[in-house]
């Protein structure tokens, strides 16, 4: 990643381990930030690649997210729909400093506005 500025959001541990949190977004749709049981932070947009299901409100585990609508397994790290789905949930750069999640400032201003993205590189059926 290149030097840019970050936008804090929260502590690590106001994110359950094996959870989510969701971080809302003017204008746009929000981003879903999850916490593994190994403490690793990611960010997803927070909108399924199948239906549009909300990823903050699916089960966490491993280092993937189940859709709560139906069970699509999303990798946390790409935002991949594992075999045999397909399709990608936009990822969003975070980093962690002194237990503070931040988000690249850009990119929570201009990355995936557009509710219908969700293709963006960058971590079945019904």
């Amino acid at each position: 990643m290149t030097d840019q500025p970050w936008t804090a959001i929260c502590r690590v541990d106001d994110i359950p381990r094996a959870g989510a949190r969701r971080v809302a977004r003017a204008g746009a749709t929000a981003v879903a930030l999850f916490r593994t049981d190994d403490d690793q932070i990611f960010a997803l947009l927070d909108r399924c690649p199948h239906k549009g299901g909300p990823l903050s409100q699916g089960i966490v585990f491993g280092h993937a997210v189940a859709c709560p609508l139906h069970n699509w397994s999303i990798a946390l790290a790409d935002g991949q729909a594992r075999a045999p789905d397909s399709g990608c949930a936009a990822r969003f750069a975070v980093k962690v400093e002194d237990g503070i999640v931040m988000l690249d400032a850009s990119e929570l201003r201009h990355h995936a506005r557009d509710a219908g993205v969700i293709a963006i590189a960058a971590t079945g059926g019904d």
